[in-house]
């Protein structure tokens, strides 16, 4: 029978937890020496129990997060008891457990009195792993061997002492190693805090007692999140959207589809009639296709419900392998954020039609499609109005942005936009051309430097 706790002392443990993995987030933010991590913020700490299981997430990237239990899963899956006191974990291969190679995944076994009570998780955008180009992130690589080093599951600390291979192979493999060992170090930091703070815990609570509380938040999460599921309609809802293309094959556009099954306290995401996975590195791995999916459902559930596997439990990600959100070898995957934020966007069109989605989320910043088409005048991003049925463009132009907004019907796959000397008109034409909506722009109020698009 599970141990009774009272909701004191529960809820103190809890924030504790938490409040563990919220510092480690902070010591990699002060640490850190790539502008990556120090401004961009992309990076993610969390802590999970002795089999894996992941109880608290930093108050980080759940991208990063809710793939941390696939990437663990791989470390558990390649050692088992092959772990001591001392071990430190490094990986960062998309086909064995990871996401994109610049994430380099860092975990760290906790242990009290010779027994593994925990785990350290982080994870870091490095600012370069090597590969054909500056950055390791090129989105018209056409095999995962162009895109950098693929480290496989392995200790970097063996008992406390470092793998000097590991390091001098990285160190002559990388572009920048001054940024890249000291982000590494910023990630080992956060582990360490993460194993003074967690022993302080158990001292106070006892081994016993600290194995059942942590059990329980992964269980209080899941019945919370189940209860909320419940309240919802039971139903199966598609939607579809598409990917201009993968900056390789241009012109055809690549669906995204999935399916809704809500069933009593379950959901199911079910990506089966997504299109193949492609030659441009677009290509997302299953753990980031799952972590798009919780992310979506995360943002419709109350706020209260801690973060961490006990809500993964209740939603079940279904994405045949060979496809875009669940490629195999030898895909490239470095853009593979391109397809993950844009399955988020595909998840809220789909909670939108269940009438789920409620008006603090009903609007989400679309992937890239038109950067590959504007080299000149900047990023395009597209914010969606589900609700409403109302797509708002934003074209980032120097030396001003210039805003639209127009009615869509969001089944159509977009056609990009074209880049032209005088942003305004081009920006016009596009409009027209592929809305088929008339308009005039004039200043828009509220947005000082800005012009909107208003329908006439």
């Amino acid at each position: 029978m599970a141990e009774k706790f009272d909701p004191i002392t529960f809820e103190i443990f809890k924030n504790a937890i938490f409040s563990i993995a919220d510092e480690m987030a902070l010591t990699i933010f002060r640490t850190t020496y790539s502008c990556v991590l120090k401004d961009n913020m992309d990076y993610s700490t969390g802590l999970a129990d002795a089999g894996g299981k992941l109880v608290a997430q930093g108050l980080t990237l759940p991208a990063h997060l809710g793939s941390v239990p696939t990437a663990l899963a791989s470390i558990m899956r390649h050692f088992g008891d092959d772990m001591a006191p001392g071990d430190v974990f490094i990986m960062n291969d998309p086909f064995d457990g990871g996401m994109h190679l610049p994430d380099i995944f860092i975990f760290k076994p906790l242990y009290h009195d010779g027994e593994r009570l925990a785990f350290a998780c982080t994870c870091c955008h490095h600012c370069d792993v090597g590969g054909r180009v500056a950055g390791s992130n090129a989105s018209d690589s056409t095999e995962i061997y162009a895109e950098g080093l693929r480290i496989a599951p392995m200790k970097l600390y063996e008992s406390g002492t470092i793998n000097k291979t590991i390091m001098t192979f990285i160190e002559k493999n990388v572009r920048v190693p001054v940024q890249v060992f000291g982000d590494l170090r910023a990630q080992l930091a956060a582990c360490h805090i993460a194993e003074k703070q967690f022993a302080e815990a158990v001292t106070k609570y006892g081994v016993a007692r600290t194995k059942s509380l942590m059990n329980e938040v992964l269980d209080h999460a899941e019945r919370l999140t189940r209860a909320a599921l419940a309240e919802l309609p039971d139903g199966q809802w598609s939607f579809e959207d598409f990917i201009d293309d993968d900056g390789i094959d241009y012109g055809r556009p690549i669906r995204l589809f999935v399916t809704l099954r809500k069933t009593g306290s379950a959901m199911q995401v079910d990506w089966t009639g997504t299109s193949p996975q492609v030659k441009g590195a677009i290509n997302s791995t299953l753990s980031f296709t799952k972590a798009a999916s919780y992310c979506a459902v995360r943002s419709v559930l109350p706020q209260a419900i801690p973060s961490n596997e006990g809500v993964f439990r209740a939603i079940e990600v279904i994405c045949p392998p060979g496809t875009i959100g669940n490629a195999v070898l030898p895909a490239a995957c470095a853009a593979r954020g391109l397809t993950g934020f844009r399955m988020v966007d595909c998840m809220f069109g789909a909670l939108a039609m269940a009438g789920l989605i409620q008006d603090q989320t009903k609007q989400a910043i679309n992937g890239l499609p038109g950067l590959s088409t504007l080299p000149v005048l900047g990023a395009l991003f597209r914010s969606r109005d589900y609700v409403n049925n109302q797509t708002e463009l934003m074209v980032l132009v120097t030396p001003y942005i210039v805003r639209a907004v127009a009615q869509k019907d969001l089944s159509r796959p977009d056609d990009g936009f074209a880049a032209a000397s005088d942003p305004q008109a081009d920006l016009l034409g596009s409009i027209n051309r592929i809305y088929g909506v008339p308009g005039r722009v004039e200043p828009a109020r509220n947005y000082r430097g800005t012009y909107g698009f208003i329908t006439d």
